[in-house]
C-alpha cells in the first residue's frame, strides 16, 4: 500500500479526533505535513517521526510503547513541553474518549498500518527494574541504588541545586529559587530535630552530603552518613574535605542495616522509598536500635493514598509500574498511615506529621526545567535516552503531586520513653 494512502487516512483520523475533542494542539507528520494543514509553525504539536510510530501505538497502545517512542524522540513535542501538553489534555474519561473516535476511520487506519513495521530502536525493552529484588540485602539494595544514582554526578548537577539535594525542597514562598528552597529544607530538618552542638547525628541515605555538611557547619553536630551509591560517596567525601569538616563528619558506603553505634538524632530523607514493604519491620527496628533513648527521628518519604483495603492498595497503576521498571528498580511506596503505625509498633512516639505535596510538585518542575535548559550538555554526558527518560519522569512526578495522586510527608518521632518527651510545648519556633 502506498505511504500517501496511509498518510491521508491518518490525517482524517487525527483531524476528526482533534475536532471532536476540541484539542488545542496539532500534529506534525513524518513527511512535514501538519494536522490541521494551516497549523502555525510555533504552535504546540505532537510530532511523529515515522509511520512505525503509528503502527506501534495502534498495535500496543500502552505506557511502555509511549516510553520507548519518547526516549528515542520518534514521538516528540514541538512548541512546548510535557507540562504544556498536560495543560491542554481533554477533560474526558477514557471510555468517553473512545466513544468520540470515528470507528470506521479508526478501523481503516488500523488495517492500513497493521503490517507496517514498528521501526527501531526500542532501548527500554531490556530494562526490567520491576523484577528487581527488594529482599533488603545489601547486594540487592546496592544494585537498585547504582542503577538510579550512579548515572553521573555531572548529570545530576545539571538539574539539582548548587548543594546537590535530590529530595523535596521547602518553599517558604512559592517564587523562591530552588537553591533558597533547598537551603530552607536543610535548615527545617535540623530545626525539627532540635540539633545541638556535639550531638551525634545519622543521615540514612546521605546522598551527596548536603545535610550532614549543613548540620555540622550550622549546628555543630558530629554527623555520620551512609549511602550505597559509589558516585555519591566519592562526591560527598571530596565535599567534606573541601569544607574542612573531616573531623566532624564520617561516611560509610554500606547498607543501613550494618551501621554500628548509637545516635542522638537520625534523619531519613527520600531514602525510605527504596526499602520495600516487606522490609519495613527490619528498617524501623534498625532505626530504633540506633537511636538513643528520647532521641528524635525525622522520616521524610513519598506516599500513595490509602485505599479501602490493603489488597486494593497493593494494586499498582501502570504509571507506578513504569517508574519502577525504568527509573527506581525495587522501589515501593507506602501510605502515611502505615508508616505511623510501624513507628508506633517499633518503639517510637509520633509527634508531628507535615504534608509537603505541593512543595514537591514545584521541586520536580524546577528539576525538569533546569534539565531541559541544559539538554545538550546532559545528552553529551549520559546520552539522549536517559535525559529524555528523566525529563518524562520529572514531569510525570511533578504532575502527580500537583494532581494529588502522590503525597509526601515529614514525620517527626522520638524513641519512646516513660515521662516527658523533652520537646517544647509548641512548634512556633520552627516557623518563625
Amino acid at each position: 500500500m502506498k505511504t500517501s494512502t496511509r498518510l491521508d487516512t491518518l490525517r482524517r483520523l487525527l483531524l476528526h479526533t482533534r475536532e471532536q475533542l476540541s484539542l488545542d494542539l496539532g500534529f506534525v507528520l513524518w513527511d512535514g505535513s501538519t494536522v490541521p494543514a494551516d497549523l502555525a509553525g510555533d504552535a504546540l504539536a505532537i510530532r511523529l517521526a515515522d509511520e512505525g510510530v503509528v503502527a506501534a501505538l495502534l498495535r500496543r497502545p500502552n505506557i511502555d510503547t509511549l516510553a520507548n517512542l519518547w526516549v528515542t524522540a520518534r514521538l516528540d513535542i514541538r512548541g512546548g513541553t510535557i507540562f504544556d501538553l498536560a495543560a491542554r489534555r481533554p477533560r474526558i474519561r477514557s471510555r468517553a474518549l473512545f466513544k468520540s473516535v470515528n470507528k470506521p476511520t479508526l478501523l481503516v487506519t488500523l488495517a492500513r498500518f497493521l503490517k507496517v513495521p514498528r521501526g527501531a530502536p526500542w532501548p527500554l525493552e531490556g530494562l526490567r527494574g520491576d523484577q528487581a529484588r527488594t529482599d533488603g540485602t545489601e547486594a540487592a539494595n546496592r544494585t537498585n541504588v547504582a542503577y538510579h544514582y550512579d548515572a553521573s554526578n555531572a548529570f545530576y548537577a545539571a538539574f539539582l541545586d548548587s548543594a546537590m539535594v535530590y529530595s523535596c525542597a521547602y518553599f517558604t514562598a512559592w517564587d523562591n529559587s530552588l537553591d533558597r528552597a533547598q537551603q530552607d529544607k536543610l535548615d527545617m530538618i535540623c530545626r525539627k530535630l532540635r540539633l545541638k552542638p556535639d550531638e551525634t547525628f545519622l543521615d540514612i541515605g546521605c546522598g551527596w552530603g548536603a545535610l550532614v555538611c549543613h548540620a555540622a557547619q550550622h549546628y555543630g553536630v558530629r554527623a555520620h552518613g551512609v549511602t550505597l551509591s559509589t558516585e555519591q560517596f566519592a562526591y560527598a567525601n571530596e565535599r567534606i574535605a573541601r569544607a574542612g569538616l573531616a573531623d566532624r563528619i564520617t561516611l560509610e558506603l554500606q547498607n543501613y542495616t550494618l551501621v554500628q553505634g548509637s545516635f542522638d538524632k537520625i534523619a531519613s530523607i527520600g531514602m525510605f522509598e527504596h526499602v520495600g514493604l516487606a522490609n519495613h519491620a527490619t528498617y524501623f527496628q534498625t532505626v530504633n536500635q540506633l537511636l538513643n533513648p528520647g532521641g528524635l527521628y525525622l522520616h521524610h518519604a513519598i506516599a500513595r493514598s490509602a485505599k479501602r483495603s490493603d489488597r486494593r492498595f497493593k494494586r499498582h497503576t501502570k504509571e507506578n509500574a513504569a517508574i519502577v521498571r525504568y527509573i527506581f528498580p525495587g522501589a515501593e511506596l507506602y501510605h502515611v498511615g502505615l508508616s505511623i503505625a510501624n513507628l508506633q509498633r517499633h518503639g517510637f512516639e509520633v509527634h508531628d506529621v507535615e504534608a509537603w505535596r505541593e512543595h514537591y510538585a514545584r521541586t520536580c518542575r524546577h528539576w525538569h526545567d533546569r534539565l531541559l535548559a541544559r539538554y545538550d550538555e546532559a545528552c553529551a554526558d549520559v546520552g539522549s535516552v536517559k535525559v529524555r527518560l528523566w525529563l518524562a519522569y520529572l514531569a510525570g512526578v511533578s504532575l502527580a503531586f500537583e494532581r494529588n495522586t502522590l503525597g509526601i510527608y515529614q514525620t517527626l518521632a522520638s524513641k519512646r520513653v516513660r515521662g516527658p518527651s523533652g520537646l517544647p510545648p509548641t512548634r512556633a519556633d520552627l516557623y518563625m
